[in-house]
């Protein structure tokens, strides 16, 4: 009897403190965000310039190696649109308690693992539909303004503060997401956008909040139990690294059979090893029995996609650390040159102990994408499931001296040869400049094993990051206002 006492008063103490989560992350007030008409901006490898086509001359140098075709000459709409298409995840509640708890919303702690969902999510968009989609309803998004959620806040405070006085929520647990009926479209243009808008949604769906979603918060919580990480935790970047890696390996559907992940060990990415993840098969035990992907998904991949039958491609996943206790500013530049790579997937870090997933940036400015708002659970299980929620017009900006020094930075590559490219063009990013005393990280060829890095180590241990041998010594328009 005591021990049922003692469950039911954490229960309620659990309850509670979700309400006041879900009141602190809904009330949020939105603030526009500035971006000046003079600087171009980086998203993802994509470079924007919000003047006008007959304003001054605009020096190449500025768009930091990008291309002529990336650059989008005083279209702010085309920087909205592109924006406003990256997958958003952020806050929930109401969804089936979490593995391992009674809890019904990761508000307060899920901060990093929404921002690994984001990043991961980048790299399916990158890996199916390809850098140059974007959503067709990106503009019709609505601003985040303080009159929406503020309304919308209180009816959810109310609602909560009265489950919480009456007892437990109702959870249901939705099955998988079925496969999107194929319609018959007109022409060959709008069957392909047809065919697009289904990898869309089904990509959603993977990051659904129930136990059957392949890459939900759910599967995510299970998989750090056995890093020793609990619902209610706080996560931070490299396990989120580990994290991801594992989910997006045990993942059971064919659709996700084409795509693994690797993470660097000690800042050292070793080439021998991503290229073994490169050509190895990934078994796919349910495959024939049932997949959420759209039926050409399963059987020919798109263009995006790998082409060869016995190669997938590989999220590389590199925690590093900028810095000491803050982050040296001499690395920005080396954060620059990152972002404005197409193959690159953005950043997870953010301020201490509030995260965030960067997508790019201006001047000095990170350009980022927040987590933290508390938005209500969405049962992707059903086949017209609202997509608004999972996408944001709104992005932020952080000065880059505010960015908390432990981040994990993302790549996308698709095949050997890809690597074998993107390895050549980060070694030269890497290059320690006269401010810059160590790269942020490295390549090396071989296997991490030839290194005897973890010798003496238990395998558990081995998953950790940051391990280092002591025997080693290591040298190494919108919702935004232009000004």
């Amino acid at each position: 009897m005591e021990n049922k006492g003692s469950d039911e008063a954490e229960k309620l103490k659990t309850k509670f403190l979700s309400v006041w989560h879900n009141m602190k992350y809904s009330w949020a007030l939105k603030s526009k965000t500035s971006f000046s008409r003079n600087s171009p901006v980086l998203l993802l490898g994509k470079c924007y310039h919000f003047k006008a086509e007959d304003d001054a001359n605009l020096s190449e140098e500025t768009c930091y190696e990008t291309s002529d075709e990336d650059s989008v000459m005083g279209n702010v709409d085309a920087f909205r649109k592109d924006f406003a298409s990256r997958v958003w995840l952020t806050y929930r509640e109401e969804f089936p308690p979490l593995p391992g708890s009674v809890l019904t919303s990761d508000c307060g702690w899920g901060c990093m693992l929404r921002a690994g969902q984001m990043m991961l999510a980048q790299a399916l968009l990158l890996h199916f539909l390809g850098r140059d989609w974007t959503w067709s309803e990106a503009l019709k998004l609505q601003p985040l303004d303080t009159e929406t959620w503020t309304t919308t806040a209180a009816k959810r405070l109310v609602a909560s503060l009265e489950a919480s006085l009456q007892g437990s929520h109702n959870s249901s647990n939705p099955g998988s997401p079925p496969i999107p009926q194929a319609q018959a479209p007109g022409s060959a243009e709008e069957a392909d956008a047809h065919l697009k808008e289904m990898y869309h949604r089904t990509l959603v769906s993977w990051f659904g909040d129930s136990p059957s979603a392949q890459l939900g918060l759910h599967k995510l919580v299970h998989l750090g139990l056995t890093m020793g990480k609990q619902a209610g935790d706080w996560y931070g970047p490299a396990v989120v690294a580990h994290i991801l890696k594992k989910a997006v390996e045990e993942a059971m559907d064919s659709g996700l059979a084409g795509i693994t992940a690797y993470v660097s060990q000690d800042c050292t990415v070793y080439s021998a090893d991503v290229i073994d993840s490169h050509r190895a098969p990934r078994a796919c035990p349910a495959s024939a029995e049932r997949s959420d992907a759209p039926p050409s998904l399963q059987n020919n991949q798109p263009a995006s996609a790998s082409s060869l039958p016995d190669s997938r491609a590989v999220i590389i996943l590199i925690p590093v650390r900028l810095g000491g206790e803050k982050t040296n500013p001499d690395y920005f530049n080396f954060a620059k040159s990152i972002l404005s790579l197409e193959y690159c997937i953005g950043i997870i870090g953010g301020k201490p102990k509030q995260a965030c997933y960067f997508v790019g940036f201006q001047d000095d400015s990170l350009i980022y994408m927040d987590p933290h708002y508390c938005q209500s659970f969405v049962d992707v299980s059903t086949s017209d499931f609202p997509l608004q929620s999972y996408h944001c017009p709104s992005p932020k900006k952080m000065h880059f001296s505010k960015m908390d020094p432990s981040c994990t930075i993302g790549f996308y590559s698709r095949s050997v040869q890809d690597y074998e490219r993107i390895s050549e063009e980060l070694s030269k990013v890497l290059q320690p400049s006269a401010k810059e005393k160590y790269p942020a990280f490295t390549f090396v060829q071989g296997h991490g094993r030839d290194y005897d890095l973890s010798a003496g180590l238990t395998p558990e241990k081995r998953e950790w990051p940051f391990i280092r041998d002591s025997r080693r010594t290591v040298t190494t328009v919108g919702d935004f206002v232009l000004l």
